[in-house]
C-alpha cells in the first residue's frame, strides 16, 4: 500500500534509540524528509549513517536537551528552517518517572511533567500555524499506560497529553490536521533492558502478554507510518495501544 508519504516532512523527538529510531527508520523508507532530535549527537550520527546506507534522504541532526527551557522553540526554529516544513510531529522523547514514596519533591513533579508533557506540547503549539497555512499536519504523540501501580510522575503527564490532544483534534480537524496518541506495552530499548530483568521479560511474556512476547520498535513504527499517511486521515482524537494485549482495559 503507498502511504502517499514521499516528500513529507517529520521532526521526531527522542530519535536517537529504541521506539524513536524505529520511527526514524520507518519514516525514512517511506521517502520523508527528517528532523531528528535527542541528546546524543553520536547516536543521531549512527541513525544518520543507517539512514543514507538503505537510501533514504540524509537527515536534520539537531542535539538538544529537552529540559532546556528554551527548548521547543530551538527544535522548531532548527526543523523549520532545515526543512522548510514540518508537515509530521512526533512527540517521542520522555520517559518514565516512578515515584514509589509517599512525598517527592516539587522538583522531580517539575522534570517529569516539563518532559512529558509541557514540551511536546509546546512543540505542537510552535508548528502548528504552519500546518494549518498547508492545511495538513500529522502530530503524533508516544504516550504511554493509564493503569499505575503507585505514582508515576510520567503516567500524570501522559494522562494530560491524552486529554490535551483530544481537545487539540477538535479544534484542528477541519484544518487537515489530525492529532493522536499510541499507548506502547514493552517494547524492546534501553530502559527496558535497564529496568526489567531477562527473567521478569521471560515470565511476563508467559503470564501477561497474550501474544507471548515483548514488542519491537518496528511495531509500533508501523502504526506511526500508517498514522502519519493520508490513509489515516479519519483517525484523530484517537490512543492506539500497541502493547500485544497487556493491557486489560476495554476502551
Amino acid at each position: 500500500m503507498d502511504m502517499q508519504l514521499q516528500g513529507k516532512t517529520a521532526l521526531i523527538t527522542g530519535a536517537s534509540m529504541g521506539i524513536g529510531r524505529g520511527i526514524a527508520l520507518a519514516l525514512a523508507a517511506e521517502g520523508v524528509r527528517l528532523a531528528l532530535t535527542a541528546r546524543r549527537l553520536d547516536k543521531l550520527q549512527e541513525l544518520g549513517a543507517a539512514i543514507v546506507a538503505t537510501g533514504g534522504t540524509p537527515p536534520l541532526l539537531i542535539s538538544q536537551d529537552m529540559y532546556a527551557p528554551d527548548a521547543a522553540q530551538m527544535l522548531s526554529q532548527a526543523a523549520l528552517r532545515g526543512l522548510g516544513q514540518v508537515d509530521i510531529l512526533v512527540n517521542n522523547a520522555g520517559g518514565s518517572r516512578s515515584f514509589k514514596d509517599l512525598h517527592v519533591s516539587e522538583a522531580q513533579w517539575e522534570e517529569a511533567l516539563t518532559l512529558n508533557f509541557h514540551r511536546p506540547r509546546q512543540l505542537a503549539d510552535a508548528l502548528i500555524d504552519s500546518m494549518i497555512v498547508q492545511r495538513w499536519g500529522r502530530i503524533i504523540n508516544i504516550t504511554g499506560k493509564s493503569e499505575p501501580d503507585h505514582v508515576n510522575g510520567a503516567f500524570c503527564a501522559k494522562a494530560g497529553m491524552h486529554s490535551w490532544a483530544k481537545g487539540l483534534s477538535r479544534m484542528v480537524g477541519k484544518d487537515g490536521i489530525t492529532v493522536n496518541c499510541i499507548a506502547p506495552g514493552r517494547v524492546h530499548s534501553e530502559q527496558i533492558f535497564r529496568n526489567y530483568t531477562p527473567e521478569y521479560r521471560q515470565w511476563q511474556c508467559d503470564n501477561e502478554i497474550p501474544v507471548g512476547r515483548y514488542g519491537e520498535p518496528e511495531d509500533l513504527a508501523n502504526v506511526v507510518v500508517f498514522l502519519a499517511s493520508s490513509r489515516a486521515s479519519y483517525i484523530t482524537g484517537a490512543v492506539i495501544p500497541v502493547d500485544g494485549g497487556l493491557r486489560r482495559y476495554q476502551f
